[in-house]
Formats: structure tokens, C-alpha cells, sequence
């Protein structure tokens, strides 16, 4: 039976002032798994994983060196295939479609940020930002380029080439490659690994300023890079889990999630188990 609630008892729930998603701007997995086989054992990376991503927020999958972040983030995108579960990428189950369907779709609605940039040398910025409008048959293309750069502050260094940037520098062109044909799910993967605390900030600076209209999906290793997200989560021992309410109550408290998450509450309430409440009560 579920918990006993007064009748003038008061619930109050936090909620983030988020935008209004749809599926086609999410990205959500179900009962996901992956292992690898080293040997004679198998090692389990990833165990029956479940979540769901919405646009409008960042969100932080923190874990340690080895915990499974670029694997999920790699199943995510269509890179690798899971052993079971389900992955849905902005209203498509990628894992049930083949190898050229998936790069396709990748191509079209994923934009990836590297650790190490991986910038192409022998192209200047600008060159390098454009790709992915020249690869989407996508117009007005060096119109497009010099807005984004103008946005991240890299309009001075259009025609540089890579080596001739700093390391945040490279970054803020690695993020602008990747945003600049507007898809629907950005994974950046420790985008913030291997600079300064400036250069940090201005790379998160340049993600934030396209959560509204896509799924930004970060993994790191750094407390303090998470804390700048909307929306935390914990991978350890191939489990996720999330920090707080914020996701489960944008998730819940949204369209058809709204009476299903009330409920999941209350049971949440009545076993013991809190942390796993979509509300958060006090």
C-alpha cells in the first residue's frame, strides 16, 4: 500500500525552470549492457543501464579512468553496439539499425567532442568547422562558420591552423565543429581533460549555449567540471545513478512522465529508498 499522506500535509518538490523536450530531442536507454572479454574472464563494463537524457539541460556522467564513460557515450552514438538493451537517440533505436544507417544518422544528428580535439592539421578553422556542413549538403556555409566563431571568440583566427592554437583554443573549434549543423545530440567526451581552468569554462561556456536545442551529454572524471552541469550522474561498478532529483523531476514532472512519476514516488517513499524518488521531499 502506498505511504499515508495527511490531508493538508505539504509536498514540495524542486524543479528546474527547464523548456519543454520532446522525444525527438532526447536520448534515452533501457536495460543496456556491455562486457568485454579479456582472456579467459569477461569483464563487465556496463550493467543493465537506464536513463533518459533530455534537451535543455547538461548533463554530467562522472565515473573514474575505466568506469564505462566512453563506452556509453560510444553506444550512444551508434560507434559500438551493446550486448542487450535498448539505445534511443533523438526518436531512433540506433542499435536496431545497421552499420551504414547508423553513420548516417550519426553523420545528421550527433556532434561528438574529443578529449584531444582531433582536429584535421592540414585544414584551417575555418575548414575544419565547415565539414560538417560540406558532409550534410547544409548551405550559406561560411556564413554559419563565422556566426559560431564570432560566438566562442575565435572569429580573429579563421584562417589558423591548429597547431598554431592553444589547447582551449583548439577546444572551442572542436565544439563549434560539432554544434555548427545544429544536431539533435552532443557527446563530448572529457572535452575540459587536458585544460586549464579558463580554457575549462569557456569550453562549458560554449556548450551551454546550445543545450536549449540539443541533448548535451558530457562524461568527466572532475567534480568540479560536473558541478557546472544541470544534471549529474554517478557511473561505478557498470551501474548510473543519478545525483539528486533534477533529471527525474524534469522527467517526471513533463508530459506523459507527470502521473508516473508521482506514483514511482510514493513507492520510492514506502521501501526505504528515497534516492531513487523522482520528487524530492523534505
Amino acid at each position: 500500500m502506498l505511504p499515508d499522506i495527511k490531508k493538508n500535509a505539504v509536498i514540495r518538490v524542486k524543479i528546474l525552470n527547464l523548456p519543454e523536450v520532446t522525444s525527438e530531442s532526447s536520448v534515452s536507454i533501457l536495460g543496456l549492457s556491455k562486457s568485454y572479454v579479456e582472456g579467459r574472464h569477461e569483464r563487465v563494463v556496463l550493467s543493465r543501464l537506464c536513463a533518459e537524457f533530455h534537451a535543455g539541460a547538461i548533463h554530467a556522467v562522472v565515473g573514474r579512468s575505466g568506469s564505462g564513460k566512453s563506452t556509453l557515450l560510444n553506444l550512444i552514438a551508434g560507434i559500438d553496439l551493446p550486448d542487450r538493451g535498448t539505445v534511443q537517440v533523438a526518436g531512433c533505436a540506433i542499435n536496431e539499425v545497421n552499420e551504414r544507417e547508423r553513420t548516417l544518422f550519426r553523420r545528421r544528428n550527433v556532434g561528438i567532442v574529443f578529449q584531444f580535439f582531433n582536429l584535421i592539421p592540414s585544414l584551417t578553422v575555418e575548414e575544419n568547422v565547415m565539414l560538417p556542413l560540406e558532409l550534410n549538403n547544409i548551405g550559406n556555409r561560411k556564413e554559419r562558420v563565422r556566426e559560431i566563431l564570432s560566438k566562442i571568440g575565435m572569429q580573429e583566427r579563421l584562417k589558423s591552423y591548429p597547431d598554431s592554437l592553444s589547447g582551449g583554443e583548439q577546444q572551442r573549434v572542436a565544439v563549434a565543429r560539432a554544434v555548427i549543423h545544429e544536431p539533435k545530440v552532443i557527446l563530448a567526451d572529457e572535452p575540459t581533460g587536458n585544460l586549464d581552468e579558463q580554457a575549462a569554462e569557456q569550453v562549458l561556456h560554449a556548450l551551454s549555449q546550445v543545450k536549449d536545442r540539443s541533448t548535451v551529454i558530457l562524461v568527466t572524471h572532475s567534480r568540479d567540471i560536473a558541478n557546472h552541469a544541470d544534471c549529474r550522474w554517478q557511473l561505478r561498478a557498470g551501474i548510473l545513478e543519478i545525483e539528486g532529483p533534477h533529471s527525474w523531476n524534469f522527467y517526471c514532472l513533463h508530459g506523459r512522465g507527470k502521473h508516473f512519476g508521482i506514483l514511482f514516488s510514493y513507492c520510492c517513499q514506502w521501501l526505504g529508498l528515497p534516492w531513487l524518488s523522482p520528487l524530492w521531499f523534505r
